[in-house]
Formats: C-alpha cells, structure tokens, sequence
C-alpha cells in the first residue's frame, strides 16, 4: 500500500486514515471499542430504539483523548458513541429509514429514530456501572492500537467534491489500488458504495466530513444491507453535530 502509483491530480488529495487493530474482549467503559459496556451517566438508561423500545446494540465507542489525530476543531476529549437497533421484528432498519440521517431522511413525516450518534463529556465519578441489557449483543472488540495509512478519493469525490476530471482508466487504477480504503477506519476519504452522499449540519448548513467508516462484518457482526457500508461524518464547526448514514449497492 506504501508503493502507490496514481495519477498525478489524486496527488493533492491524499489524507492520512487510521485502521483500528482490535483484540477480542472488553475493556474499561471509557475504552474505544466495539459493542461491549460503554461509558453511560450513572442515572441514564441505556438507549433504546424509538420504534421498538428495545435496548440498541452499541456499535462504537470511541474515546477522542486516546485517538491518534482527530479532525481540526474536533475536541480531543470526549466520548464518541454510535447505537443502533438490530431488531427484525419489527424491521427497525426500514421502519425508521436508518440508512439515513433525519435531516436527510425522503419521507416527509418525522420517522422514529432506530439510531443514536453522539459526542458526550466524561466524568469518571458519574459512570454507568451495570450490565447490558442487549438482548444477543454482539461479542465485545477492545480497539488496541492504530495503523496510520494514506487514503484517496474514488473517482466521484475526485470529480464532485476535488473538481478534477478523470478518465475511466484512471478511475479504475485507482480502484485497483484499493481507494478510497475500505473497511473500519478513522478519518481519511468515504468509500462510497453509491455517489458521495455528505450530510449538512443542521445548524449552520455545512458539509459534515468523515469521521468514521463502519464497514459491514468487519469488527461487527452486521450487514448494511446487502453488504453496504456505515458513515460517521460531523460537522466542522459544531462538532457535537454528528450523524450516521449507510450506503448499498
């Protein structure tokens, strides 16, 4: 991956990604991590879907204090957390439209959310100290380290978002070469399954960025759709202003 050969307009656009290294247990409640025990107030109840009342799987934690670089004007404390209803019956996924942020959601009446994305204070003497109350939870992964990567854009954020025209060759040497990366990953471009799709704050109306990518069976057990992949993406100015979208093909 070191031994890139693209062509030259992909040059300016080349953005550092961290690839989490996980090991099969979990940590402490204010570890990044997947699924597990996460950080809760003491008097919070556990997030529950809106639909369906049930406890939501915790996809992500992620403890900004002990990441290897955050986005500019992102905090570096904090907890980033991501959860999300898994239940078939009913259908929460489609029921809810949790493929999509409310702000961006197509239908017109105000949907319940299936979803929970958030950027919350720490206070160690104020931490949730039960079990979880997931029902088939997926097994705990403690994120243990980072490898550091360079990442590209494909070849419709290099023509929507950079504003350079590529050939279709070009396009697909870049591909070939594993960009934009897939997979889990911290910062870096989105490997969009279908076009760029960035939501806008709904504060101040800018496009958020990448955060997070989640992809499907990778560190969770879970498939966006027909193996579609997951965005966390926060907005540059209001960085508490998160959301989490999903692409399929």
């Amino acid at each position: 991956m070191n031994d890139v050969h693209l062509p030259e307009e992909f040059h300016d656009f080349k953005r550092k990604a961290w690839i989490p290294i996980v090991a099969g247990r979990d940590g402490n409640c204010l570890d990044s991590k997947y699924s597990g025990v996460p950080w809760l107030a003491r008097d919070e109840r556990w997030p529950v879907c809106a639909n369906c009342t049930k406890a939501m799987q915790l996809f992500l934690q992620l403890n900004l204090s002990r990441l290897p670089a955050v986005p500019r004007g992102c905090p570096d404390k904090g907890l980033v957390q991501l959860f999300y209803c898994t239940s078939s019956q009913p259908f929460c996924v489609n029921e809810c439209e949790a493929w999509t942020s409310q702000s961006e959601a197509r239908s017109s009446v105000a949907l319940p959310r299936s979803v929970l994305v958030r950027l919350i204070d720490v206070h160690d003497e104020n931490r949730f100290l039960g079990d979880s109350p997931v029902k088939d939870a997926f097994p705990p992964k403690l994120i243990v380290d980072w490898k550091e990567a360079d990442d590209y854009p494909g070849g419709d954020e290099l023509e929507e978002e950079c504003g350079i025209t590529s050939t279709v060759e070009r396009i697909a040497d870049a591909y070939a070469q594993g960009f934009p990366l897939q997979g889990d990953k911290l910062m870096g471009w989105p490997a969009w399954v279908q076009l760029p799709c960035y939501p806008t704050c709904p504060e101040c109306g800018t496009q958020m960025r990448l955060l997070y990518q989640i992809d499907s069976d990778y560190n969770i057990p879970y498939s966006f759709g027909d193996g579609g992949c997951g965005y966390i993406t926060q907005c540059p100015k209001h960085p508490n202003n998160l959301c989490f979208d999903w692409q399929c093909s």
